[in-house]
């Protein structure tokens, strides 16, 4: 009888109550027709897949991963928390062992909601598997963790959410920034001073096949790996590489996916973007999950594949090779300092301009990390938007040393009484408090 050889744990949100919009290619139907085919399929009847609900993430799970201003209310909807839910079910069963795999077949998605939140931009308003790492990390102990995400779109709010986290592996394979949205994701961009190195990016060019996709997991993405040693590998599984994706560039393929599952083995995928919702989501997700389970995926292939039209150019095959080992590099023998931000004394400083296009918000934004010889270092940051005053936001690190714990609740509780400051939020990870504080 056919049996998983790995157990697997699929938590199924389609978010029925929510869409940008009755026609937007981000709505329930991304799901529904990936559910119907994964019923006639008889995934669920295979000994060792199992379905399960997610769970609704709390807006104190919200809290340990951003900064929302001015609260996690005003930027995200009860579907968006049950999407993180879902993400945090997924991982809950990996982490108790109830499965050996977890896809968490979720939406809104999240990889571009950033550490600041004001709103949604790239379709996405809290990011999800930022929540669930962080959930994670909350109830079972400091974790090494590898993100991958597939995404055709480079990841921006996952990368700036660790990008001074050096527990915190975030490796991003997408259409090059200068041809797709958001215009970011460039080898240079390799993480702040006390984590450089750990991100890295991997541009590829519009047309990219199975071929180069699986040249990146095998020359770059798994040496990495193994050498980073994660105790638990997240893939960011979006699907709009796919060749008949409506707003994206790539030639990849549903068995091509299901490869790179295969091969990349995550403990959990977590869906993400992906917007040819009849011709490739279904088939794509059943390829991922038999992947995943350890089964056989060869007899996935959705209609309208012809090798031969998504075969990539010789032309491609030589740049990906090329820039291959240039990239990785970046891991293996990282800048000595960071190529943007800039440093005064003992501290690192960052000015970003961020642009939700989702609901047409322009945030300034001013990142400072307090160096610290002893620990990660204390990070605060003050946001303009232009739909809230003044924000300020501290975080102090799980491992920070007792001047960067006090130095934050002094800048945390100063910012209370110090006029300018509309909304404060602290995120203490030593002493697992987060809070929160109108002015």
């Amino acid at each position: 009888m056919l049996k998983a050889k790995r157990k697997l744990g699929v938590v199924f949100f389609p978010a029925y109550d929510w869409a940008i919009s009755a026609t937007h290619p981000e709505r329930q139907e991304r799901l529904l027709y990936t559910q119907d085919q994964l019923r006639e399929e008889g995934l669920f009847d295979i000994p060792g897949v199992t379905e399960y609900k997610p769970e609704l993430a709390s807006w104190l799970d919200v809290d340990r991963a951003h900064f929302c201003f001015p609260d996690v209310e005003s930027v995200a909807t009860q579907s968006h928390c049950v999407s993180a839910g879902g993400a945090i079910r997924a991982a809950k069963l990996v982490m108790e062992r109830e499965a050996d795999r977890a896809f968490a077949l979720i939406r809104p998605p999240g990889h571009h909601a950033m550490k600041v939140v004001h709103g949604s931009r790239g379709f996405c308003n809290i990011n999800i598997e930022a929540v669930m790492i962080e959930w994670v990390r909350e109830h079972y102990g400091r974790k090494r963790v590898a993100i991958v995400d597939t995404d055709c779109h480079h990841g921006d709010g996952t990368q700036d959410i660790y990008w001074h986290d050096p527990d915190t592996l975030f490796i991003s394979l997408h259409q090059d920034g200068r041809t797709l949205y958001p215009g970011t994701g460039f080898p240079m961009e390799a993480g702040g001073p006390r984590a450089l190195g750990r991100t890295i990016n991997v541009p590829l060019p519009p047309g990219t096949s199975d071929e180069g996709f699986l040249h990146v997991i095998d020359n770059l993405v798994l040496p990495i790996l193994s050498d980073f040693k994660p105790d638990l590998i997240v893939n960011s599984a979006g699907q709009d590489n796919h060749f008949s994706d409506p707003i994206t560039d790539m030639n990849f393929s549903a068995r091509g996916y299901a490869v790179l599952s295969e091969r990349l083995g995550p403990h959990l995928a977590v869906l993400e973007g992906g917007y040819a919702i009849q011709g490739a989501l279904p088939y794509v997700n059943l390829g991922i999950a038999l992947a995943l389970a350890g089964l056989d995926y060869s007899h996935v292939r959705e209609p309208g594949f012809d090798p031969d039209k998504c075969r990539q150019s010789a032309k491609i095959t030589e740049y990906i090779k090329e820039i291959t080992p240039q990239i990785a590099d970046f891991y293996f023998d990282p800048p000595k300092t960071p190529k943007t931000g800039r440093f005064e004394g003992e501290t690192y400083i960052r000015e970003k301009e961020i642009h939700y296009d989702t609901d047409n918000i322009h945030e300034d934004q001013t990142e400072t990390l307090h160096l610290c010889g002893d620990c990660p270092g204390l990070l605060v940051i003050e946001s303009r938007s232009t739909v809230n005053p003044p924000c300020l936001g501290v975080e102090i690190p799980a491992l920070a040393c007792p001047r960067c714990h006090d130095l934050g609740l002094r800048a945390f509780e100063e910012a209370q009484i110090k006029s300018g400051y509309r909304h404060v939020q602290l995120i203490n990870r030593k002493d697992k408090e987060y809070q929160r504080f109108l002015v």
